[in-house]
């Protein structure tokens, strides 16, 4: 009798997409070009810790702007809402003499209402949202002057820049944390298990795997990274306030935009905004909450922001937006919406971040630094499209 076994789907062996991981190599070989060009400077544990405190608002404001853009659209007035909620949580606590948490929930409620406001005209009016985020460039920017009357307010409590300065007790021994050590642990199990449960998962339901050795690199690198980046913060002062912060914003957003409709709904908008309004997505609401979501982290941002500087000042936030956007392409976003992650706009933000850092380092001028940021997201808009229209 013929064989006419079939062999088992659950058996077949494909490669790990390296499109998948392209950003995360990139980080690597940045981070490295620079320990060459700075002599390993960017290496010190000092600087490992400065490129959280010192870019975690980028992170923060890159995970709202990539809601935006999956939608197909960017927020231009994110540095100017940063720079007023500052101004308003500084202005409470040194001209009034309110408390820190209350400083810090006015920053978040005024950021909101800024994002309330984009998202009315951008929902029910259908005004453009780069007619209206431009707009409110102009209008935070000289609402913060007026503000704090084109003055420096400071210098803040403890107690309020404790969000931007502090850290986590440590357990040091022979002058590491161990506390660093026990989290990079842990953070390496997970990452291990989830690759083990994904293959369980395929295998299951029949469905191709990745081959064993492949995700054994992969791992390796991830955890490389995480070992020496937690490693060097042992060496420091330890895990800063600001790291668990952002370790929480991102988590939350990611948990959105990959497990919830809502998040959904955005990527369905930012494919076919037209398509998802027929089969039933109510595109105002989506857009309404996405901008009123931009507002408040904005507001969270200018409680960093504000708590780092131990100040609000009035150009606070200068530039900031381009940052953020930048974050958001550089990590994988594509310009047309609908294609972005969470974690690819945190990787952008951490390529921006230790460009800033490396560069400053390597003694770059500030006009050339401004080149260079530019050149590297014209290249990853430029690679996006050039992908897309061969595959086209």
């Amino acid at each position: 009798m013929e064989n006419t076994a079939v062999k088992n789907p659950a058996q077949k062996k494909v490669n790990l997409s390296l499109k998948q991981y392209g950003m995360v190599l990139a980080l690597i070989a940045v981070y490295l070009i620079f320990a060459v060009i700075t002599g390993g400077k960017n290496l010190a544990p000092m600087t490992v810790n400065n490129i959280i405190m010192q870019n975690g608002y980028v992170i923060i404001l890159a995970v709202g702007m990539l809601l935006c853009v999956l939608t197909g659209n960017v927020d231009l007035g994110v540095g100017s809402v940063v720079a007023t909620c500052g101004a308003v949580a500084g202005t409470l606590i040194v001209d009034f003499g309110v408390s820190s948490p209350v400083a810090m929930l006015a920053s978040l409620a005024v950021g909101a209402l800024f994002g309330a406001f984009v998202g009315f005209f951008v929902s029910k009016l259908e005004i453009p949202p780069f007619i209206v985020t431009l707009a409110t460039m102009l209008m935070g920017r000289g609402l913060c002057y007026v503000i704090l009357q084109a003055q420096t307010k400071g210098p803040l409590p403890d107690s309020y820049t404790w969000v931007s300065t502090g850290f986590l007790p440590t357990i040091k021994v022979g002058g590491v944390d161990m506390i660093c050590i026990a989290v990079a642990v842990v953070i390496a199990v997970f990452v291990v298990l989830g690759d083990l449960r994904a293959q369980a998962v395929a295998k299951k339901n029949g469905l191709p795997t990745v081959h064993t050795w492949q995700l054994a690199v992969k791992d390796i690198v991830i955890i490389g990274i995480e070992g020496f980046f937690f490693y060097k913060l042992g060496c420091y002062n330890g895990i800063p306030i600001m790291l668990i912060l952002v370790a929480i914003v991102v988590a939350i957003y990611h948990f959105i935009t990959t497990q919830t409709v809502a998040g959904r709904q955005i990527y369905a908008m930012g494919g076919n905004a037209k398509a998802a309004r027929l089969s039933g997505i109510n595109t105002q609401k989506v857009f309404f909450w996405v901008y009123a979501n931009m507002g408040l982290l904005c507001g969270l941002a200018g409680i960093v922001l504000s708590a780092r500087n131990a100040s609000a000042t009035p150009k606070a936030g200068d530039g900031f937006e381009m940052d953020a956007i930048a974050s958001c392409y550089i990590g994988g976003a594509a310009t047309s919406g609908g294609v972005g992650t969470i974690v690819g706009a945190v990787v952008g933000a951490f390529i921006m971040g230790i460009l800033n850092i490396g560069m400053s380092l390597a003694g770059f001028d500030t006009n050339v630094q401004k080149i260079v940021k530019g050149a590297v997201l014209l290249g990853a808009v430029t690679v996006d499209l050039l992908s897309k229209r061969k595959k086209g």
